[in-house]
């Protein structure tokens, strides 16, 4: 007994405060060397007398006060502090994958955003646009994680839009699961994941949180084209071989009963909500990581999204197939990203006929956009605050090509400038302003400035 009192003060003494701020690498260590004395004290309490027993009990009530105390000190530590870089861990971002962290227990993080739009009273043709301005709590969002073991973990997104819900005036928000999936970590080269994932497509739509992406909404792309954000229910492998990161599911398919000209597949997402599962889609992304700050990848989709539905008594498949080229640079104060996507959509004509669209309201066969982005932090190397003046570009045309016999409508055609400010006074709290001019072929654009607050944590 006198034995375990020692080591217990050796403990004590480890995880003084101070020497827990002058070695925090040490957290992990200190974790595990506090489980294998439980793990003796368990041993120690077979066959002990009682005032043995009491001894021991004793001890394991100061062992969870101590326990307690080192995950305060972890979340009050600088280095737990959700970071402010693009990328987290195995495609999540940093709030996301606060959870890989853990030696074991529980994860909390979350982020939001409040966006103010203001519109131009005209369009580019002149006429009226017709538009309201308008603020929006457009989201808050809650992780919550659970790490069982080194190997097990539990993940999960909870998001809340628009502030309410309910009924009559009040029915504009909803309460959705963004994911939610138990990882088996086999090893750093590959891990198996299940549940409500997120399809590693593009940039925004596995990295969405407010302070790492540039601009106060999302790239018109990843929205209408890559229907940000997109999520199904299935299982598949991650990891990391050496430089190289990759991802791929097996996920239940689109419905093409949700399809439209203006977002191709946005309405044929199942999110997890008593999804068709006649079709299945394949999911996959590889990135090159090897050199710190750079990203350069590709992603892709196909799968059938009939989901046995049938037109005039036939059968269709409805196949959707997204393919997209991305890469990043992040260097000193400069960071530059641009993203290629391109999507096709077989039996579109059926498509038309089965959700009755009819002229310029066609279904595109092929869809497709394009945008470069760059930004320079003016703030960059004095202290934690950045200001990134930036700039976007982007092209996209979501009716492409449409079936025989139906037309294009040209506002569909779209092309974005957007240019603005992201001020970050700490890394987790961003405040944006920036403007927005949309031009299409039918010059019904209207142009807007946008202000949002952002934080993640």
């Amino acid at each position: 007994m006198k034995r375990i009192r020692t080591m217990f003060l050796l403990f004590l003494f480890a995880f003084s405060p101070a020497l827990f701020a002058q070695q925090p690498d040490r957290v992990r260590e200190l974790e595990k060397r506090v489980e294998e004395l439980q793990q003796r004290l368990d041993r120690l309490s077979t066959g002990a007398d009682e005032t043995l027993r009491l001894q021991i009990e004793e001890l394991r009530a100061q062992i969870e006060v101590l326990t307690r105390e080192i995950e305060n000190l972890k979340t009050a530590a600088p280095e737990k502090a959700a970071p402010s870089g693009a990328r987290g861990q195995f495609g999540f971002g940093p709030a996301a994958a606060k959870v890989y962290g853990l030696t074991r227990g529980v994860s909390i993080g979350g982020y939001g955003e409040v966006l103010y739009q203001n519109f131009d009273e005209d369009r580019d043709d002149g006429a009226p646009s017709g538009r309201t301005d308008e603020i929006d709590l457009l989201r808050g969002v809650f992780y919550f994680g659970y790490k069982f073991s080194d190997r097990f973990l539990f993940n999960s997104e909870i998001e809340y839009e628009h502030g309410t819900t309910g009924s009559g005036s009040e029915a504009k928000g909803e309460v959705s699961m963004e994911f939610a999936y138990i990882d088996y970590l086999a090893r750093s080269e590959i891990g198996v994941r299940a549940g409500l994932l997120l399809l590693p497509v593009g940039f925004v739509n596995e990295l969405h949180e407010p302070p790492i992406f540039l601009g106060a909404r999302r790239p018109e792309v990843e929205n209408r084209i890559l229907p940000t954000t997109w999520r199904e229910l299935g299982a598949g492998v991650f990891g990391e071989v050496g430089p190289i990161a990759y991802r791929a599911y097996v996920v239940n398919g689109l419905d093409a009963a949700g399809f439209s000209a203006s977002s191709p597949i946005r309405g044929g997402r199942q999110k997890g909500s008593r999804a068709r599962a006649e079709d299945f889609g394949l999911t996959a992304r590889v990135d090159f990581v090897g050199v710190p700050g750079l990203l350069v990848g590709a992603s892709g989709y196909t799968g059938n999204s009939d989901q046995a539905r049938t037109v005039d008594g036939e059968a269709f498949d409805a196949t959707v197939s997204i393919f997209d080229a991305h890469a990043e640079w992040r260097w000193r104060a400069l960071q530059v990203r641009g993203l290629l996507t391109r999507g096709s959509i077989d039996d579109a004509a059926e498509i038309n006929r089965l959700n009755g669209l009819s002229g310029a309201s066609s279904v595109g066969e092929r869809f497709l956009g394009h945008y470069v982005e760059a930004g320079w932090d003016v703030l960059y190397g004095r202290g934690t605050a950045s200001l990134v003046p930036f700039g976007r570009w982007e092209q996209l045309n979501t009716q492409d090509e449409v079936p025989s016999g139906f037309d294009a409508n040209r506002a569909n055609d779209l092309r974005v400038w957007t240019v603005g400010l992201n001020y970050r006074p700490i890394p987790q709290v961003v405040v944006k302003l920036d403007y927005q001019d949309f031009r299409n072929e039918a010059r019904t654009g209207v142009n807007q400035w946008n202000v949002a607050l952002g934080w993640l944590f």
